[in-house]
């Protein structure tokens, strides 16, 4: 278990607030899509899929920033 945490830990984090909340997604409408600014880079901002309860001007904690979600239907 103490390897997978120091897996974690060792990836790069980058900071993201959310600007927009799109709307609800997934089967159940469990998910919630959103568009984030970078905090590094207020220029670039992407769609993500963030699961649980988010609201304008959250900074959410991306461990992974290159991919980004499909926009709703």
């Amino acid at each position: 278990y103490q390897h997978l945490v120091s897996l974690i830990m060792d990836q790069p984090v980058k900071l993201a607030k959310v600007n927009k909340v799109l709307g609800r997604t997934g089967n159940t409408g469990n998910v919630t899509q959103v568009r984030v600014e970078f905090l590094d880079d207020p220029n670039r901002s992407i769609i993500r899929n963030v699961k649980g309860p988010v609201r304008e001007g959250d900074v959410l904690s991306l461990m992974e920033w290159e991919r980004e979600a499909r926009r709703l239907r």
